[in-house]
């Protein structure tokens, strides 16, 4: 989107500042995961079991009523996880203390399986809007016969037709306890009576997107009530198009009307008030462009400007929720201008995986923030601002018995606003070159921090000197990326890291010259589900469900087959269904297999942990006596309480220091790193202000591998490079991170020292 820095851009711009030159290795920077902190994040699976004769759950919606009450639906799908005209019912939930706990299941309405009186049908995709003026709640959703979206006729009387998809809505007006009958607005989103002469913008299928609409809060329209539709639309050539649409009621639910048709592949898709009051239409593209589609609306959603591509926005083709963070925030304000955006955070295919939140904090044009919610799989998702000032999402955790509700709170989130912009890189392979990376501090206070370019397999990154920008000024600043000889062309993410920890994150592609392509492949993003081992660790014969991601590094499509490996036979070889094995996989393709599991044994119990292995052969698709074979060993997954967690000391001084400083002076600084386990560990710095002679990727540094237990080191050569904002600051702060491993176990800690400012004078 070329609008996209355009407007930051008319900042305050200062200089462009030749940093990261001479500064240190980047460690890797991976996106937080939900557990731990900054903040607090909890979740529960509310769909845990099934109910009127449920087969499948799937379509999550959420929305919060106010006085600690939030409703939770979703489609409850009887024999399998078909879409309708599958004769689906809607199950609510329901919670008076912000989804801590909930009530028993219900339904909204019940689909029925038919029988020798009755003819089936169903109900699916719901989607809330609330009424916040007059406490009313409504939920759409789709009315299906005979027919769903893929084989829907033209026509929309649903009382006589069972060839269409129809689209109905109820009320509640006591917080969700009861419910209206459905009222049928198909003639309102399905124009066109005739099933075989349509005119252009008749709609052959049709439905209300899942989730929640809204309410908008500012000016002219405030008060309207916005839901979002879907149709197959028939155009003036005869062609029928996919095209998003607002239905809206501006008298508290009593009448609806339609806004135009807009776009094209426009998908399920979302609506939110901006800052300004217009709307931001977010789309679902199923034309496949790996990215969400954008329009904005100054008219309530009745039309909407031109499609964008939004390239911060990776999707894999999927349902999306996006929401203001401050509903009642004043109009115009900071806060009005922040939004949070949830979906499967993948591009490099279809799989459904890497559920994540990202917030922007300028309305929708740039969105620095991201922290995953789920690895893994991970598909459709409502969030939603709860009355409490904290946040609910509900997601699909699988297509069966697992929608989980999750809540988290701003800390959680622990995003800076100062999103980045960087220009597509072209390297060569081997080479070095010097990243221009733009930066805007969008906070009401000036901010403190150091970019860092991430490592990847194919990348090796650098990370800035600390810079500090005033509030509302941009900068550019360059830092050092080095391609490898083997590289080959993909993306690296740009982080910014401030003093208190909050980050901000920005994806650019680096097209690599004269790449050598490795034919094979690589296994990566690995991990078993989240657990609390102290409280509930594993016992023998349990099952660990173990899911990885395997690209193919070849130019070429290959087949990837596993081999071996210390997992079940079944879900992970060949020879079961499901398993890990991929037929035709694309050049520089991606797969993900969750279905490998791995079964406890008292050997694993008495170790303390698992290490997931495994064996795959590749193989050309075109010359199948083109094969290499693939080993990987993943991290350590512990499966009781570790020993007494590895832990350090740390002190430290600075040396001697010089009467005056010019920048690129160095300072240097002494470490004294005691050990306090009883136990071998490995101390490895990953962070700090030190410039040379510290990280691991300098000679010398400051790591030190099997510190015997109860042991210390010293560490003389760390080195801080003095640079202009220290002098004018007038001193440097000491900084470091130490990682600890446990050598045996792999459990692992981090300590972070921070020692007395050293007074820097000029010279």
């Amino acid at each position: 989107m070329p609008i996209r820095f355009r407007r930051l851009l008319a900042l305050p711009v200062l200089p462009v500042l030749a940093l990261g030159m001479n500064s240190a290795t980047a460690a890797p920077a991976p996106v937080y995961g939900s557990t731990g902190g900054p903040g607090t994040y909890t979740e529960q699976n509310i769909g845990s079991t099934y109910v009127g004769g449920a087969a499948s759950y799937r379509i999550p919606a959420l929305a919060d009523l106010g006085d600690g009450i939030v409703l939770a639906a979703w489609d409850g799908r009887p024999g399998s996880a078909a879409d309708a005209p599958n004769p689906n019912s809607i199950v609510l939930r329901r919670s008076t203390d912000y989804g801590t706990t909930w009530s028993d299941y219900t339904h909204i309405k019940k689909g029925h399986l038919g029988d020798a009186t009755t003819q089936k049908y169903g109900y699916s995709d719901p989607s809330f809007v609330v009424d916040s003026v007059t406490g009313a709640v409504y939920a759409f959703f789709v009315y299906s016969k005979d027919q769903g979206w893929h084989y829907s006729q033209y026509g929309n009387d649903i009382t006589k037709d069972r060839t269409i998809t129809g689209a109905v809505v109820v009320e509640s007006k006591d917080k969700g306890l009861t419910w209206s009958e459905p009222r049928d607005i198909t003639p309102i989103v399905k124009p066109g009576t005739s099933k075989t002469s349509p005119k252009a913008g008749d709609v052959k299928a049709v439905f209300a997107t899942s989730g929640e609409g809204i309410q908008m809060k500012y000016g002219q329209y405030a008060g309207r009530l916005v839901q979002q539709f879907v149709g197959k639309v028939r155009t003036a050539d005869g062609k029928e198009v996919v095209q998003a649409y607002s239905v809206y009621s501006d008298d508290h639910g009593v009448t609806w009307k339609r806004g135009d048709f807009v776009g094209a592949s426009m998908d399920e898709n979302k609506t939110v008030e901006l800052s300004d009051g217009r709307l931001m239409l977010n789309s679902r593209d199923s034309a496949n462009s790996g990215y969400r589609k954008v329009a904005i609306s100054s008219d309530g959603g009745q039309t909407w400007g031109p499609i964008t591509l939004d390239t911060e926005l990776p999707d894999p083709t999927n349902n999306a929720a996006i929401t203001r963070m401050y509903p009642k925030a004043p109009y115009g304000s900071a806060d009005a201008k922040k939004l949070i955006f949830t979906n499967s955070n993948n591009n490099a295919n279809y799989n459904r995986v890497n559920l994540s939140a990202r917030v922007s904090c300028d309305d929708g044009q740039t969105w620095p923030g991201l922290r995953q919610i789920k690895s893994g799989f991970g598909a459709y998702s409502s969030t939603t601002a709860l009355s409490n000032g904290k946040f609910g999402v509900l997601y699909e955790a699988s297509y069966g018995n697992d929608m989980r509700y999750g809540t988290f709170d701003e800390a959680w989130l622990n995003v800076v606003c100062a999103p980045m912009n960087v220009d597509k890189l072209t390297v060569a392979a081997g080479q070095t070159a010097s990243v221009p990376v733009t930066i805007t501090n969008q906070e009401a206070q000036a901010v403190t921090g150091t970019i860092t370019l991430a490592d990847t397999g194919s990348f090796t990154g650098a990370t800035s000197e600390k810079i500090t920008l005033d509030a509302g000024q941009t900068r550019t600043v360059k830092v050092n990326l080095t391609a490898a000889a083997t590289a080959s062309t993909g993306k690296v993410d740009a982080v910014f890291t401030a003093e208190n920890g909050k980050q901000s994150r920005f994806t650019f592609p680096v097209e690599v010259e004269a790449s050598t392509t490795v034919f094979g492949a690589t296994v990566h993003s690995a991990s078993a589900p989240a657990r609390d081992i102290a409280t509930s660790p594993y016992t023998v014969g349990e099952k660990i469900t173990y899911t990885f991601s395997v690209t193919n590094t070849a130019d070429e499509a290959v087949s990837v087959v596993p081999t071996a490996g210390n997992f079940d036979a079944a879900g992970y070889l060949p020879t079961s269904t499901p398993n890990c094995r991929y037929l035709n996989l694309a050049a520089k393709g991606t797969y993900t297999c969750s279905t490998a599991t791995h079964t406890v044994t008292q050997e694993d119990i008495d170790r303390g942990y698992f290490t997931p292995e495994m064996t795959f052969t590749v193989t050309s698709r075109a010359n199948d006596a083109r094969t290499t074979t693939v080993t990987h060993t993943g991290e350590k997954i512990l499966l009781k309480p570790a020993r007494q967690a590895p832990s350090i000391t740390v002190t430290g001084r600075v040396g001697t220091t010089a009467a005056g400083y010019a920048v690129g002076d160095t300072v240097g600084y002494t470490f004294r790193v005691t050990s306090t386990s009883p136990y071998v560990t490995t101390v490895t710095p990953v962070s700090g202000s030190f410039d040379r002679g510290f990280m691991p990727t300098s000679a010398p540094n400051c790591r030190w591998r099997n510190l015997p237990a109860n042991d210390a080191y010293n560490c003389t050569t760390a080195q801080h490079l003095v640079t202009a904002e220290d002098l004018a600051r007038g001193y440097f702060t000491p900084t470091a991170t130490f990682s600890v491993v446990d050598n045996e176990t792999g459990a692992k800690t981090e300590v972070t020292y921070t020692g007395d400012q050293v007074a820097l004078s000029r010279r």
